[in-house]
C-alpha cells in the first residue's frame, strides 16, 4: 500500500518541475527570430499596423511585465487565444480537442509494445543464447534501429499503396461521421454503435500503433531480457528450484516480479517520449495530434500555443513519472522508506 507522505512529496515536485518548464519555453520563444505580430498582420502590411497588433498582445511591454503575466494566466490554466493556428480561438478548446488523439495513439502503442515485448523478454532469458535468444534480440535491435520516418513511408508504401489493404492517412474514412464525445475514435465509434465505422477506424490506426509498438517493444524487451537474467541467478531461485518447484512456477512466482522492477522505468520513460515525441508519426500518418500541432504553432511564432502545449507535455511526462514511482513502491515497500 502507498502512504500519503510518499504521494504528496512527489505531488510537490510538480510545482518546481512545470514552473522551470514554463520559465524555458518562455526565455527560448522570446529570445528566438521571429515576430507573431508580424505574422498575425502580414508581410504586406503597414508598419503602423504591425505596432498595432503589437500592442493589443501586450508584446511592446517590459519583457518582465509579459513573463509575470503569463506565469499569472497559467496558475489559473488560462492560456489565452490562438495568434494562428486557429485564430481567436481559445487555446484551451485547441488542446483539448488535440489531445486525446496523441494520448489513444500512445496507449495503442506502448500496449502493443508491453503485449509482445514482455514475453519476448523472457523467453530470450529463459532460451538464453539458443536460436530464440539470438532471433529476439536481432529483432529487437532492428527496432531500436529503424527509424520512424523510415519504417512510416515503408508501411504506407506496402500495405497501402503495393497491396491496398490500409489506409494512409488519418483517422477515420472520409464516408463516416462521429460525434466527438471523447477524443478517442475507437471509443467514440463504440458509442456510436457503428461498428463499420469502428473497423475503419481501427484499419487506420493499424500502421501508426504498429510503428510506435514496434519501437517500444524492442526497448522493453532487450531490458526485461537483462534484467531476467540478473534475477534468475539470485540465490532465492536456486533455491526455489532445489524446493523441487519447476522452471516456470519459479519465474512466474519469484523472478517477474523482481524483474520488473527495473522495466518500469523504460516502461515510464517510453510512454512518455511517445506523448511527448509523436511528431514524427502524426505527421507521416497526416493524424492530427497534439505533435502536429506544436510544430504548426511553432512555424507561425504562434506563442500562447506552442507554451501551452509544452507545458501540457511536461505536466503528463512528470504524472507518468510519479506514476512511475507509485508502481515501483507497490513492487518495492523498501522504496517508499
Amino acid at each position: 500500500m502507498v502512504s500519503k507522505r510518499f504521494v504528496a512529496k512527489r505531488l510537490l515536485l510538480l510545482g518546481p518541475v512545470l514552473f522551470g518548464v514554463a520559465t524555458v519555453v518562455f526565455a527560448i520563444l522570446h529570445l528566438s527570430p521571429g515576430d507573431p505580430a508580424v505574422a498575425i498582420a502580414g508581410q504586406r502590411a503597414s508598419q503602423e499596423f504591425i505596432e498595432q497588433v503589437r500592442t493589443d498582445l501586450g508584446l511592446n511591454d517590459p519583457l518582465w511585465q509579459q513573463y509575470v503575466r503569463f506565469l499569472q494566466d497559467t496558475a489559473t490554466l488560462d492560456f489565452g487565444q490562438s495568434y494562428q493556428v486557429r485564430r481567436g480561438s481559445d487555446v484551451s478548446d485547441i488542446l483539448a480537442d488535440r489531445l486525446p488523439i496523441t494520448i489513444e495513439l500512445a496507449i495503442l502503442g506502448q500496449a502493443a509494445g508491453l503485449l509482445f515485448g514482455l514475453p519476448l523478454g523472457i523467453l530470450s532469458a529463459v532460451k538464453q543464447d539458443t536460436l530464440t535468444d539470438h532471433f529476439s534480440r536481432v529483432g529487437a535491435l532492428a527496432g531500436i534501429s529503424i527509424p520512424i520516418y523510415w519504417s512510416g513511408p515503408l508501411l504506407i508504401l506496402l500495405f497501402a499503396q503495393i497491396l491496398g489493404v490500409l489506409p494512409t492517412s488519418g483517422r477515420l474514412g472520409s464516408t463516416y461521421f462521429i460525434d466527438s464525445t471523447t477524443g478517442f475514435i475507437l471509443v467514440d465509434t463504440l458509442l456510436a454503435g457503428d461498428m463499420a465505422a469502428f473497423q475503419s477506424a481501427a484499419r487506420h490506426l493499424l500502421m501508426p500503433v504498429v510503428v510506435l509498438g514496434v519501437y517500444s517493444m524492442a526497448f522493453i524487451s532487450r531490458m526485461m531480457r537483462s534484467s531476467m537474467l540478473e534475477v534468475v541467478r539470485q540465490d532465492y531461485m536456486r533455491t526455489a528450484r532445489a524446493k523441487g518447484q519447476g522452471a516456470k512456477t519459479t519465474i512466474m512466482k519469484h523472478g517477474l516480479r523482481n524483474a520488473f522492477i527495473p522495466v518500469i522505468t523504460i516502461i515510464g520513460i517510453q510512454f512518455g517520449s511517445m506523448l511527448g515525441g509523436s511528431v514524427l508519426t502524426e505527421t507521416v500518418f497526416e493524424i492530427n495530434g497534439i505533435g502536429t500541432l506544436l510544430v504548426s504553432a511553432i512555424n507561425q511564432s504562434d506563442y500562447p500555443v506552442v507554451q501551452a502545449t509544452v507545458l501540457v507535455f511536461a505536466f503528463m511526462y512528470t504524472i507518468v513519472n510519479l506514476l512511475v514511482d507509485i508502481t515501483y513502491s507497490i513492487l518495492d515497500p523498501r522504496i517508499d522508506q
